[in-house]
């Protein structure tokens, strides 16, 4: 790559930038050289669930935070929160930088795995955006699946307030429930990723969810921008080699 290549990461929360840093962690993991770019708006998510949708305000701030990025030079665009999916898709006609979903793989995988496919999450607004996304990879890979919801009620009230105890044992028992209807269950939310684990042994369910797969599909998407096309790297090495041929006599 002739310059550093840039990720910019879109929060709705401070959540996942101060208390958990996973998705960092994946960044520095996958993509060490990458130059890190974090935008912020930490009052669109609790936006979002006292108007309990992507109202066209909350719209409004994901695209201005989407044209920052872009205007800071990001190379990649990877939006972290499930419940703006809406909002990320007014935003990617808005920009020409492409902007990869946290959950595009982890719903593309979800299709590709079984056809009676569980959606769980603590956030009631998140279960609308997460099941159109199931939809539409499911028509784009031309397969039948149905979909069930299932709501941990009030939970990410209880993690926001600090007790992640009492947070876990609500989404615990709301796989428990969910898994009883279908194949797979996808973790609609981040905040709760770090659950999987105990959630499969809990269930004896594939589980799927996406910030490690999200991560990956956003620095798939960042090398495929930033790699140099073939035909110059090809045409420079016959340059060098017609060069130092020419030298050598």
């Amino acid at each position: 790559m002739s310059t550093t290549a840039s990720i910019a990461v879109l929060h709705t929360s401070l959540l996942f930038v101060d208390a958990d840093s996973v998705i960092n962690e994946y960044l520095s993991e996958l993509a060490p050289d990458a130059k890190v770019l974090h935008f912020v708006d930490s009052d669109v998510l609790a936006a979002v669930v006292r108007d309990g949708e992507v109202s066209p305000a909350s719209t409004q701030r994901m695209v201005h935070l989407a044209q920052a990025a872009q205007a800071a030079g990001a190379d990649v665009i990877f939006s972290a929160c499930s419940s703006v999916g809406p909002a990320i898709d007014v935003a990617r006609r808005l920009v020409s930088v492409p902007i990869v979903k946290i959950d595009d793989a982890m719903t593309a995988s979800a299709v590709e795995t079984a056809g009676a496919i569980g959606v769980l999450a603590t956030v009631p607004t998140t279960l609308p955006p997460t099941r159109a996304l199931v939809e539409e990879k499911a028509r784009a890979a031309g397969r039948d699946i149905t979909i069930q919801e299932r709501l941990c009620e009030g939970a990410f009230s209880v993690l926001m307030s600090g007790d992640r105890d009492r947070h876990d044992a609500m989404v615990l028992d709301g796989a428990r429930a969910l898994a009883k209807e279908v194949d797979v269950i996808v973790l609609a939310q981040a905040s709760i990723a770090r659950l999987a684990p105990a959630i499969t042994e809990a269930v004896g369910k594939p589980v799927l969810s996406s910030p490690r797969s999200g991560t990956e599909n956003a620095v798939r998407v960042l090398h495929e921008q930033t790699a140099e096309p073939a035909h110059a790297t090809a045409r420079a090495f016959e340059t060098t080699e017609w060069q130092g041929g020419c030298g050598a006599r």
